[in-house]
């Protein structure tokens, strides 16, 4: 249902970090939206200023762990709605379109999933396990949560959903080195988590899960077909599993007080 503005009932929510070079464009892509809300991790740059100018609602916040901090931003949230973006995504004419045929009915689920196109630079990664890489983003709210972990927390929502058509748009790495450089931050949250629970593991372990990541992303869902960036891609999807069991190794043995 429309308000009176054109706007549909939905709060986009938006969590950030230094993202002047890509806020503006991603709030422009849900300016339908009766109320977008931003939840800045104490950028250093123009991210919340540009935010103002583009009439968001801005939150400072400190993210230490990213589960927490993510549910927090969505309880601020006035809508019936809410829509979960990154800086670096973007909604699409058609998917908005889906948006607004869903909200003038009566909607049958609380929570929607939608395709995503995932981007290295300009290319989109079409195989791989790249797409359509479904992301239930879209949910009614008070309905969804993510578990309170500090890396790759697990969507909570307990219920059937349902699947839109068309595509969300994630210009997820600006380049190979941007690329890079995200899986050595991840990895460092990842092996911290590893220590924290407790989880055994092993060289032998790392080794199968890191050369099972790579075969299953470039060979059995065919990587391949998108040529030199598939390769990559598998080869840095199957790096994250030894680069995180490398951390680990070294954050217990600095516990122990052994070398590694």
């Amino acid at each position: 249902m429309e308000g009176r503005d054109g706007k549909l009932p939905v709060s986009v929510v938006i969590i950030t970090w230094n993202e002047e070079s890509r806020i503006r464009e991603c709030l422009r892509s849900v300016q339908w939206a009766q109320e977008c809300i931003v939840v800045d991790d104490e950028s250093t740059d123009r991210t919340r200023e540009i935010c103002e100018e583009e009439g968001a609602k801005v939150f400072v916040r400190k993210m230490e762990i990213e589960g927490v901090h993510r549910n927090w931003a969505y309880a601020k949230a006035s809508q019936p709605w809410v829509l979960s973006l990154d800086a670096d995504e973007r909604v699409t004419p058609g998917l908005y379109e889906e948006f607004k045929q869903l909200l003038a009915g009566n909607p049958e689920f609380n929570g929607y999933t939608m395709p995503r196109r995932n981007f290295i630079g300009k290319r989109w990664l079409k195989h791989g396990g790249w797409y359509p890489s479904a992301q239930l983003r879209f949910f009614r709210k008070g309905e969804f949560q993510y578990e309170e972990v500090s890396v790759h927390p697990r969507a909570i929502f307990d219920q059937a959903w349902g699947n839109l058509k068309n595509d969300l748009l994630h210009y997820s790495y600006r380049d190979v080195g941007d690329f890079l450089g995200k899986l050595n931050r991840q990895t460092d949250l990842e092996a911290r988590k590893w220590a924290e629970d407790g989880r055994k593991m092993s060289l032998g372990r790392a080794i199968r899960k890191t050369l099972d990541r790579f075969f299953r992303a470039y060979l059995m869902k065919k990587g391949y077909r998108d040529g030199f960036m598939g390769f990559v891609a598998a080869v840095f999807g199957g790096l994250y599993q030894f680069v995180t069991y490398a951390k680990y190794r070294e954050i217990m043995a600095g516990r122990e007080g052994a070398s590694v």
